[in-house]
């Protein structure tokens, strides 16, 4: 596992494939998180060579931003539970598919990425692009937080009054309480989408 605040980037050519999650930082930091820019560098030398990426939130971002798109602050952050469209071709996806035609799926970003040149959009809330893919590459992006386990959600509730969302009108114990009730099911999709591209992974990753 590689830390990008800890360690300098792996070698591409050593890598069969990336997931790249994601953080309280933002992708516009750069000068007080200064690793933004080797990680930035690899995601887009791993694009280049077709090397296989799953992208959550931040990465998801990064990975827009290396593809020709311009991610930029919301005018409202989405925290919380969100009702998520499967787009038609997000149906047919490989990794996305099995999640149409909608997924009740948890959210956490003041920042969006718009679809880059030649991306294909795989899901939408109405404020944004939720999951995307680039054409023809094995690289797909994720603006929710399929990854997050009970353990992690409750620890950034538990920061809510040191975060951003402080600055919001949203509910931290609304948003506890939905999740006691729906983290297990996402923690299957989770495992579900990880798995997908993982067997997509394992088909297209370059020689």
């Amino acid at each position: 596992m590689w830390i990008p605040r800890e360690q300098p980037p792996p070698d591409v050519r050593d890598v069969d494939a990336l997931m790249i999650f994601g953080g309280s930082m933002h992708v516009d930091q750069n000068d007080e998180h200064r690793w933004l820019d080797p990680e930035r560098e690899l995601i887009r030398d791993a694009l280049e060579r077709g090397t296989p990426i799953l992208a959550v939130c931040l990465g998801s971002q990064l990975l827009a931003e290396a593809a020709g798109a311009r991610p930029h602050r919301m005018d409202e952050p989405e925290i919380g539970w969100y009702d998520v469209e499967i787009t038609d071709a997000g149906a047919a996806d490989p990794v996305v598919g099995p999640l149409a035609p909608r997924a009740e799926l948890f959210e956490w970003h003041h920042y969006e990425a718009p679809l880059a040149p030649g991306a294909v959009e795989l899901a939408r809330t109405p404020r944004c692009v939720q999951a995307f893919r680039i054409e023809e590459k094995p690289a797909w992006g994720l603006q929710f937080h399929a990854e997050v386990t009970r353990e992690n959600l409750f620890g950034w509730l538990d920061g809510w009054d040191d975060s951003e969302a402080v600055h919001t009108s949203l509910d931290p114990d609304a948003i506890r309480a939905a999740s006691e009730r729906r983290i297990e099911e996402q923690n299957e999709i989770g495992r579900g989408l990880a798995e997908r591209f993982l067997a997509e992974a394992a088909r297209t990753a370059p020689s």
